[in-house]
């Protein structure tokens, strides 16, 4: 049984066909590869989104090698700054293959482990390549619906990824075992796809762990390898909380390494609807266990009493969840917040209005919080009933009346 090579390199497909599971996205990212045989399409990237090991990177080695292109990679970890990407990928984008392929794809993986704080100008220099690029770009993402990935996202072709179905990930477990000649117990296959929770690649690992010196793998060697933590994105966090049968699950997937608090209240505030359209009760009780969650975290943020914090947690998650009138689940689409869309469109108009705002409060020698309650609803009618007087007020502000007008009438 040779182990020169990680399973998960030495039986990664080779072609399309061999790829398991979500043949919609196949299709959709086959069909905007092909575009590229017409010409420089409209899309010169295209973001492959899901979860870890449900085969985003390997469709796009298994297309490449179909098609005859050549890879060039790149990982998050290696993309710190503008000049290391411009460096690597810049003269890719422009040069044919030296090799003999027909062409190029220029990757980059995990391209949500960018940290805009760190990473300095590697979203920009991205966004500049794919401006430039005479070659297909392809991006992979676990969770890519962070705002400051908005711009990135616009300019791709979106291509989501769904876990791979349990009997299909046993079924590749089954063949690699028996290329190996091991003799498997498909329990135990099965429990190693639920330890990864349903991470293939992660499985794949899990088997040639436990395999080693072995020629039969049972129950028992699976639960030897103990617990594994896996990130999720927020569309499969919303998906186990609504599935949740007990407490325990519910309260566990605030423990996942990947658990944003912050963003989840945004994601289920927006996504009750949607889920419990058809129950009223169910909506009404859900909304009431999170209104209980806001008043937590409320107190929590003013009296900075972060020992509330757990349960403000589990009103939001379990307390949405097990509700006596709870319809049976159903598969919906899950919609980004509009909240945080809202405030990135408005950043621009914000920043100008709230300078505006402190230079006001300067020159009349009060504070900001004083200005908006007891100042600013007479502004607002001065700016409706006297402009004239607003335009002198602008005057002495040193700004034109016009610009004045604009924004405190839009506040």
């Amino acid at each position: 049984m040779s182990r020169a090579l990680p399973w998960t390199e030495k039986y990664r497909p080779k072609r399309v066909a061999e790829v398991v599971g979500n043949e919609e996205a196949k299709r959709q990212f086959l069909t905007w590869l092909r575009r590229w045989e017409r010409g420089v399409p409209e899309k010169k990237a295209a973001l492959l989104v899901g979860p870890p090991g449900c085969g985003k990177t390997t469709l796009v080695y298994a297309a490449a090698n179909e098609f005859g292109y050549e890879v060039i990679e790149m990982n998050a970890s290696d993309v710190r700054t503008a000049e290391k990407i411009k460096r690597i990928v810049g003269s890719s984008i422009r040069e044919t293959s030296l090799f003999g392929y027909r062409g190029k794809i220029v990757l980059f993986d995990e391209v949500d482990g960018i940290s805009t704080r760190e990473d300095r100008g590697g979203l920009s220099a991205i966004l500049e390549i794919i401006k430039e690029s005479r070659v297909p770009i392809v991006l992979t993402a676990n969770n890519p619906w962070d705002p400051k990935f908005r711009d990135l996202r616009e300019v791709c072709e979106v291509i989501r990824f769904n876990p791979i179905p349990k009997s299909e990930a046993i079924k590749v477990l089954k063949r690699i075992c028996e290329k190996e000649g091991i003799e498997a117990d498909e329990r135990a296959l099965a429990l190693l796809i639920e330890r990864a929770q349903g991470d293939l690649r992660a499985a794949i690992n899990d088997l040639q762990a436990v395999a080693q010196g072995k020629k039969r793998i049972t129950v028992d060697d699976i639960r030897g390898l103990g617990d594994r933590s896996k990130q999720m994105d927020m569309f499969e966090i919303l998906r186990r909380v609504f599935t949740a049968k007990t407490f325990d699950q519910a309260r566990l997937i605030t423990l996942n390494p990947s658990f944003d608090y912050e963003m989840y209240f945004q994601w289920i505030h927006e996504n009750l609807p949607y889920q419990y359209k058809n129950s009223i009760e169910a909506l009404a009780e859900a909304y009431d266990a999170l209104s209980k969650a806001d008043v937590y975290m409320g107190r929590i943020k003013r009296e900075q009493e972060w020992s509330l914090l757990p349960y403000a947690l589990e009103l939001a998650t379990a307390g949405v969840s097990l509700i006596p009138h709870k319809p049976p689940f159903k598969f919906v689409k899950y919609n980004f917040p509009q909240k945080i869309l809202l405030m990135a469109r408005t950043k621009e108009f914000r920043q100008k209005r709230d300078a505006l705002l402190r230079e006001l409060a300067r020159r009349m020698h009060i504070s900001s919080s004083k200005l908006l309650i007891e100042v600013l609803p007479y502004l607002k009618i001065i700016a409706e009933r006297r402009r004239d007087v607003l335009e002198k007020i602008a005057h002495e502000l040193g700004t034109t009346g016009r610009e004045v007008l604009k924004y405190l009438l839009k506040v």
